[in-house]
């Protein structure tokens, strides 16, 4: 520890409301952060705890959210050094320990990284911290050097007065960490912006990931380290009821067979040799409370709910409505869609590092909300939630699975290191079979929709109905009434509904034993698809441009950033070549709207996208070369789910082990996409999640334009 800093220790008070939180009770008077931080020790220097600077002038900026492959500790960084004009080939990034009271996501109330809120839910609290940073050198200098504080300029790291004095970071660390933080320090007017929104952002982990020197939790190796995996249950529900762990303990190098909750665990000195132990077990399981039904009549029984047959008792809750919708006449337009089930499919399958010694917890692998890691592991071991370290390492892609309720396989990890004990590192591996049978998934849907049309063809009446499992099932997080928004966004608040005078709009949520969880861009995966393939139709059906169409309608709602972006998109596209189908989607998620424009070939077997051209409207954009990489990526991934991607159950068990059974987009196959950003001053908004529920309906509506029926079923082509 420096002479500038100081560690915030657990307190008596601390104690009260931790052991009070693992009891299962609140405390009066103490906000979520305390809690869920009690028992935490943090460092923090003098310029806060975002910020550090050494000897040698280097700024290192701690990061409060993962990097598992989105880029945003790019546009963090870039954030703070603007603000302290930084010289940025010599700014770092370094990942912050878990601590909510220091580094929740301020949207979230706890420290994590979801709903592409990293870059907006830091950018004033970043502003600010790079802003008060500098104000503390500028007036260093100014009283070392006895001149005006408003007289001094600083540009690269270097403090400089009209005098010709001058010095570097370095040189005043010790003199600007005397200075008191200014409480409100001035933020730039973003016209000054040197760094923010030029291609000079640019990622600063690309060399550590090229070279092998960055740290993901495979790459863990540590002193009498074991190794360990688990064998779960073949259908959702199930329980261990028995094993026979005889031929797995003969395996050369088992060590010890264990039962936690989730299944038996072999834990081996090598991965090899777990695998091996896995494979040899006998395990019984009790199937009194398991999930038997095939996805096909999941489905069905959505349909049916869809259609006002059922379930009794099934409750609705609305998501939009006015006006009344009992007596609509007119000509109607009705369609139902089915979506179904869908993997993550991470590059890095579930992995985790585990080190537990009584009460006390260390953890390092790819944390994508470390407070409710820590909470689970607190309850597992009984200790402070604070007390939990976790080191959050790189991780390969999450799209939404490694942030869940359950912390499902971290917690897996804690279970078994508690039973090594001693602190003995354990290290749980989870199969790419594993994560594919056992792991999360994005809900099968059901949307039935019925339109009575106006006599110029545009919606008067518009009745949705929406059935689908809900995400927030054991949420610790407090929710307002009764609806799940996150089965609705981007139907709830569309333009479209703004623009219609009478909506009856509802949602229901059977319980269904399949685990599912957000899946990338969470509820727009679907109703984006909805929106925009049954605009098209209706356009079509009126004898106008689906362009024209939309047109009308954002006019009506006031949507003054589609418009924008739609015309953006349109006009980069340019006239459609030969031999392509072009289709038009607009959708707004995460705050942003995004407009794509496909050009499909439909002369193969399959239909083939050859160029996506994306506009989208993200306010400021901090590294446009990021946003395109993430408009790149984005696209991909909805496209691989849209044209491929489906998890199919029989008998309540999952058939696909892998990516021989679940397809997914290779690189030949990916389209040329094109990005352009629209100017904006705004704050920013979402970026790593509005480019991929756009990208399937702009596909259906190339097809519907080339005379093929409508798609109301994904995904287009059949994979099983």
């Amino acid at each position: 520890m420096n002479a500038h800093s100081k560690t915030i220790e657990p307190s008596r008070r601390d104690l009260v409301v931790g052991a009070t939180l693992v009891g299962g009770a609140l405390v009066v008077g103490c906000s979520p952060a305390d809690l869920l931080s009690a028992g935490a020790k943090t460092e923090i220097g003098a310029f806060g705890p975002f910020i550090k600077i050494a000897a040698d002038g280097a700024v290192t900026v701690i990061s409060k959210h993962i990097e598992f492959g989105q880029g945003n500790h790019a546009g963090l960084s870039a954030i703070v050094a603007e603000e302290l004009d930084a010289d940025w080939s010599r700014v770092l990034v370094e990942q912050a320990p878990a601590n909510a009271k220091l580094y929740a996501n301020l949207g979230m109330g706890a420290q994590g990284t979801g709903g592409s809120s990293a870059i907006s839910n830091s950018w004033e609290q970043l502003r600010k911290a790079g802003a008060g940073a500098r104000a503390m050198f500028v007036q260093a200098a100014a009283d070392k050097w006895n001149v005006p504080a408003a007289e001094i300029t600083v540009r690269d790291s270097v403090l400089s007065h009209k005098s010709g004095k001058s010095a570097g970071f370095g040189d005043l660390l010790a003199d600007a960490a005397r200075v008191k933080p200014p409480e409100s320090p001035v933020l730039k007017d973003p016209k000054s912006f040197t760094l923010i929104g030029t291609s000079r952002v640019r990622r600063k982990d690309s060399l550590a990931k090229s070279t092998g020197q960055a740290r993901f939790t495979m790459d863990i190796q540590e002193p009498d380290m074991l190794v360990a995996m688990v064998a779960h249950a073949p259908a959702f529900g199930a329980k261990v009821k028995s094993f026979d762990d005889t031929a797995a303990r003969k395996v050369p190098g088992v060590v010890e067979v264990y039962q936690i909750p989730t299944g038996v665990a072999v834990v081996a000195n090598t991965t090899w040799a777990a695998q091996k132990g896995r494979d040899a077990l006998k395990v019984e399981w009790d199937n009194a409370k398991v999930e038997r039904r095939s996805s096909d009549q999941i489905m069905a029984e959505f349909q049916a709910a869809g259609a006002g047959k059922g379930p009794k008792g099934l409750k609705w809750v609305p998501f939009d409505s006015k006006g009344d919708a009992s007596n609509a006449d007119g000509e109607t337009f009705e369609a139902t869609y089915d979506f179904p089930y869908l993997a993550h499919a991470t590059m890095e399958p579930m992995n985790a590092v585990a080190r537990v010694k009584g009460n006390s917890v260390s953890m390092s692998f790819g944390s994508q909300i470390p407070t409710i890691d820590q909470l689970n592991a607190a309850k597992i071991v009984g200790t402070l939630p604070g007390a939990v370290k976790i080191e959050t390492l790189f991780a390969g892609g999450s799209f939404g699975r490694r942030g869940n309720f359950q912390s499902d396989y971290s917690a897996e990890c804690v279970h078994i290191a508690k039973k090594v004990g001693k602190g003995r590192p354990v290290k749980l591996v989870w199969t790419r079979e594993d994560d594919m049978r056992a792991g999360y998934f994005r809900p099968i849907t059901h949307h039935n929709v019925r339109i009575t049309l106006d006599k110029d063809g545009y919606p008067a009446v518009w009745r949705h109905r929406v059935v689908t499992q809900t995400l927030m099932k054991g949420s610790p997080m407090p929710q307002k009434g009764d609806l799940d928004a996150t089965a609705v966004e981007g139907a709830l608040g569309s333009p479209y509904l703004k623009a219609t005078p009478i909506v009856d709009a509802q949602l229901a949520l059977p319980d269904v034993g399949v685990p599912v969880l957000w899946w990338r861009s969470v509820g727009a995966t679907h109703t984006a698809y909805v929106m925009e393939h049954t605009i098209d139709q209706l356009a079509r059906r009126a004898g106008k441009d689906p362009t024209e169409y939309r047109r009308t309608l954002y006019t009506r709602a006031g949507a003054k950033r589609h418009l924008a972006v739609m015309d953006l998109a349109i006009a980069k596209a340019g006239p459609a070549p030969a031999g392509v189908s072009r289709g038009l989607a607009v959708h707004e998620s995460f705050g942003s709207v995004v407009a794509q424009i496909a050009d499909v070939d439909l002369s193969g077997a399959e239909p083939r996208v050859r160029r996506v051209v994306t506009a989208i409207d993200c306010g400021t954009a901090i590294a446009p070369d990021q946003v395109a990489a993430q408009m790149e990526g984005g696209t991909c991934y909805g496209l691989s789910a849209a044209l491929y991607g489906e998890v199919t159950l029989k008998d309540g068990a999952v058939q696909q082990t892998n990516f021989d059974g679940y397809r997914v987009l290779r690189m030949n196959e990916s389209p040329t996409v094109e990005t352009y950003i629209l100017p904006s001053g705004a704050a920013p908004s979402g970026v790593g999640e509005p480019g991929t529920p756009v990208i399937g309906p702009a596909v259906a509506n190339a097809l519907l334009g080339a005379g093929e029926p409508a798609t109301y079923r994904l995904p287009f082509v059949r994979s099983v």
